[in-house]
């Protein structure tokens, strides 16, 4: 299913394909699903050229991030946080369960729509709230918990710094309450922002402060990937 679903994006959407990025993205998300413990699932972490700020994941392992989320971070740690986020979401099959909770809503909406909030029907945003916002938003408040403790345990067993999780969301709220602009699908995708950065901040402040403090939070490769992303050319205009 996430294959199908993944074959419509790529073909799509400005999908990055340069080797320095692709390939960093990619190295990058395979260090942190390598400690999942997951065997069966062969990962696939893309770069969309996007101003938009949003990350999903589809069933299956395929891991998704624009260009506006990456311009966004400042160091490794808030971009490998992102990810192991969304690594979680596919671990924990959060996607499938969207997917039964639509279904069961009879919204008929895809699994695209549902996750990544891009779609701009008038009739299907109205569909959403009015007809699955209960259970969307039972299931969401439930599934970014987990996500975010399964993502604060994933980056530090990766021996990344686990700090880049709240201060990343921090920075986007604090830019969503100046200037909103393209944070609209990260918001409505990443639901519960505050409580997620209380979450995530508890949990860090349970782990032993020398072991933190010997975590990595940035690389000289990781300011490459970003001055290239930046350098990429203009994101193509959403119709």
């Amino acid at each position: 299913m996430g294959q199908v679903y993944a074959q419509q994006i790529d073909a799509e959407w400005p999908v990055v394909r340069a080797p320095e990025i692709a390939g960093y993205l990619t190295l990058l998300g395979d260090s942190l699903a390598s400690v999942t413990g997951v065997r069966d699932l062969q990962w696939h972490f893309t770069l969309v050229n996007y101003a938009e700020v949003n990350a999903f994941a589809l069933p299956g392992g395929y891991v998704y991030v624009t260009r506006g989320l990456v311009e966004r971070t400042t160091e490794m740690d808030q971009l490998a946080g992102v990810l192991a986020h969304e690594i979680s979401h596919v671990t924990r099959r959060h996607a499938v369960k969207q997917m039964e909770a639509a279904q069961r809503a009879n919204l008929g909406v895809s699994v695209v729509c549902v996750l990544t909030g891009v779609c701009e029907s008038t009739a299907t945003r109205i569909a959403i709230e009015l007809g699955g916002a209960a259970v969307f938003a039972k299931y969401s408040r439930d599934d970014e918990r987990q996500a975010d403790e399964d993502g604060v345990g994933l980056v530090v067993r990766a021996k990344v710094s686990p700090k880049g999780i709240p201060l990343l969301l921090q920075t986007l709220l604090d830019e969503r309450k100046t200037k909103p602009g393209g944070l609209d699908a990260w918001f409505s995708t990443h639901p519960y922002e505050e409580e997620r950065i209380k979450y995530t901040n508890a949990l860090i402040a349970k782990l032993d402060s020398s072991k933190l403090a010997a975590l990595t939070t940035d690389s000289p490769r990781f300011q490459e990937f970003r001055e290239r992303v930046k350098k990429l050319e203009a994101p193509p205009k959403r119709e």
